[in-house]
Parts: C-alpha cells; sequence; structure tokens
C-alpha cells in the first residue's frame, strides 16, 4: 500500500481545517500561520501595514499545498472584522480554528517614544477590545457549525506573574483583560465551542532583535530552559491547542516561556 501523502495524512493534527490568524504578516502570527499549514490547515491570515510580510506568508503557506489568502484587516475596526468573517465564510464555508494574534507595538520604532497614555491606548484598543470584538465574531461563525470551533486568545505571562516597569504594568492591564475575558468566554460559548489562551515570556520577536546584549544576556539566565523562546515555540502551542488533541482543555492558559513563570 502506498503511504501517505505528507500533505493530507491522517497524521496531520489539523488536517483540512480552516484557520484565521489575525496580524500574521511577521513574528508570531507569522509562525503560527505557518505551523498551522504545515499541519494541515487552510489559513486565512490579516495584516494591518505589512502587506509585503502577509503577501510571503501566503507563498509559503501555498507552496506547502494548503490554500491561503490574506485581507488588510483593523481589528479595532468593526466592519473590517465584520467583512474578515464574510470573506471567510464566503471562501471557505466555515471556520475551525480563529486565533487573536494581532497587537499594538510598543516596544519598537515610532512607538516606543509615545508617552504612557499613548501606548495604554494603542494596547487596549488593539489587544484588548480588538480580542473582545474579534473572539465575538468568531462565536458568531462557530455557533451551529458541526463541530464548534475553537478560539485562542494571546495574554501574556506576566500577567500571572507581575513585572515591574512602566510598558510591563501597560501590558499587564491589556493582556490580564484578555486572559480574563477569555476565561468568561469559554464559560459563555462551552460546550460547543472552546476558548483557550496563550501566554508568551521572552520571545525572540522585534524587540528581541533590538534589545541590549546585556538586558537579554540577564534574562536568558533567568530562563530555566537557559535560552529566549522562538515564534516557533509559540506555534506548536497554538497547534496543539487547535486540535483534537485539546478536545477536553477550555478556558487554560498555556504559559510558552522555558519555565520564566510558573
Amino acid at each position: 500500500m502506498a503511504p501517505d501523502n505528507p500533505r493530507t495524512g491522517p497524521d496531520l493534527l489539523l488536517r483540512d481545517k480552516i484557520v484565521v490568524v489575525t496580524g500574521a504578516s511577521s513574528g508570531i502570527g507569522k509562525a503560527i500561520a505557518l505551523a498551522c499549514a504545515a499541519a494541515g490547515a487552510n489559513i486565512a491570515t490579516t495584516y494591518r501595514a505589512n502587506r509585503d510580510g502577509a503577501d510571503k506568508v501566503v507563498a509559503e503557506i501555498k507552496a506547502l499545498g494548503r490554500e491561503c489568502i490574506t485581507l488588510q484587516v483593523d481589528v479595532t475596526d468593526d466592519e473590517d472584522l465584520a467583512e474578515l468573517a464574510g470573506v471567510v465564510r464566503d471562501r471557505f464555508g466555515r471556520v475551525d480554528v480563529w486565533i487573536n494574534n494581532a497587537g499594538a507595538d510598543i516596544l519598537t520604532g515610532q512607538a516606543a517614544d509615545q508617552d504612557r497614555f499613548e501606548k495604554l491606548d494603542a494596547l487596549l484598543e488593539v489587544d484588548l477590545r480588538g480580542t473582545i470584538a474579534a473572539s465575538w465574531v468568531a462565536a458568531e461563525l462557530m455557533r451551529g457549525q458541526p463541530g464548534g470551533g475553537t478560539i485562542i486568545n494571546m495574554s501574556w505571562d506576566g500577567a500571572v506573574s507581575g513585572l515591574g516597569g512602566e510598558n510591563p504594568e501597560l501590558f499587564s492591564a491589556a493582556k490580564g483583560g484578555v486572559l480574563s475575558f477569555s476565561r468568561s468566554l469559554a464559560k459563555s460559548l462551552a460546550p460547543e465551542i472552546r476558548v483557550n489562551i496563550l501566554g508568551p515570556g521572552w520571545i525572540e520577536t522585534a524587540f528581541g532583535e533590538i534589545a541590549p546584549s546585556g538586558f537579554k544576556e540577564k534574562v536568558r539566565q533567568a530562563i530555566p530552559l537557559g535560552r529566549w523562546g522562538r515564534p516557533e515555540d509559540v506555534a506548536g502551542a497554538a497547534v496543539y491547542l487547535a486540535s483534537d488533541l485539546a478536545d477536553y482543555v477550555t478556558g487554560q492558559l498555556i504559559m510558552v516561556n522555558g519555565g520564566d513563570v510558573m
């Protein structure tokens, strides 16, 4: 008997599932979209400004033999979210997994020089309100469809432990809200729809690339597993939560942080 096609075999955790990943033009979102595609899913991604990055992700996913579309979406715009839902429904007929990864960057570029209230407004508008609004849109798409669905929201391990400093205070306000909202949503939507949360720690994304070497080394030494995380580490946890292996898991936070917060 011929072996299974590696792109369609039964061992693929997300075989033929439809997965939406917001904020997937780079970093963690890109890694999650690629990992879900490698696990057998067809993907809809969103981007806000980085069209070139989004197009490259689409090309990589199509090279894996999976379908992929990308849309420019501002998660703070309810009309954009409604349009995203309509496009996904029309193109794929359903959505099995919706991953809210889009977030405001207050640590790099011009945003790093904003005052505390500008940063706070951005985090509350994008990370918190955007996640809430997108979760409601996802739930409406999933209600009543066979098999229900799965929503995965992005929090932060520091929202559990606390971390000193002005920027961590701001992140705690937004990401702590995401964590609390998601647990309440999990109870509201059960048993038809599962809702879980990812809590990344120190991950080599844009901030990790520009952080001073001394700071990076101090962080590394404090992490039990001895290294900064990679976007692919978070993506692996996302694939698990999106898969049927997590069929009895809802309302839970998985911290992907090398043991920095336990």
